[in-house]
């Protein structure tokens, strides 16, 4: 027992009756049990910054270091959620933060590979997920809108900060019937998006980038912007 038995109940709940609340937009009036458990098990107190400990199990986004959040708890079920992960996927995380989304992903999924612009919080992430025993996680530091090609093709893939657009890299190293959900930046504000890759139907002519995408827009968000490597900063690297 770790102390926080209290709040990680009432966080459940929490988390239940905003996805009931919500339920019109996202089509889900619940969260799978795989889901949740992962949510109550993944001990996020030890994810946040020690004066905020006392918060670490509110239904609300935190500050961390380098101007990033740590998300709201329901939004990372929301997104897992969409995820619809088997315990037999790799998944592409793109913005580790502080490592708390890569955990919960981790709790579920085979594999987990997440990339970080900043090199501190890949380095503290890498060793806090290591510290708590999540071993099936590899971390590196770079431009995540560029992917990791070397280990995909990929069954899911998962954007934690806004993007301005689709980056066409995470597509194409979605797999066939693959998901990447997203924040994006549209007209009237941010949007968290599905996008589901079509399944490929045996035809040897048919690319990999050829095959259809469904795009479907979930719920009105906020994140912080996605950042990306400046060109100059790749050249120095």
């Amino acid at each position: 027992m770790d102390g926080y038995e209290r709040e990680r109940s009432g966080l459940m709940a929490q988390i239940a009756a905003v996805a009931a609340e919500t339920a019109r937009a996202t089509g889900l009036r619940a969260f799978d049990a795989r889901v949740m458990a992962a949510m109550g098990t993944v001990p996020r107190h030890e994810f946040v910054l020690p004066a905020d400990r006392p918060f670490a199990w509110s239904n609300q986004p935190l500050p961390i270091r380098f101007s990033q959040t740590i998300s709201q708890p329901f939004i990372v079920a929301l997104m897992t959620q969409l995820l619809a992960l088997d315990p037999e996927d790799h998944v592409l995380e793109v913005g580790t933060g502080c490592g708390y989304q890569t955990a919960v992903l981790a709790t579920l999924a085979r594999h987990v590979y997440s990339i970080e612009l900043e090199p501190e919080l890949a380095a503290s992430a890498a060793a806090r997920l290591e510290r708590l025993g999540y071993h099936n996680v590899d971390i590196r530091t770079g431009d995540g809108a560029k992917g990791w090609p070397e280990t995909s093709p990929f069954d899911a893939v998962i954007v934690t900060a806004c993007a301005r657009e689709v980056p066409p890299a995470l597509v194409a190293q979605l797999r066939p019937g693959g998901r990447l959900v997203l924040p994006l930046t549209t007209p009237t504000g941010q949007e968290l998006m599905l996008i589901e890759k079509g399944r490929d139907d045996g035809d040897l002519e048919t690319k990999p980038n050829d095959l259809p995408l469904t795009v479907r827009s979930v719920l009105r968000v906020a994140f912080v912007p996605l950042r990306q490597q400046r060109e100059d900063d790749a050249l120095l690297n």
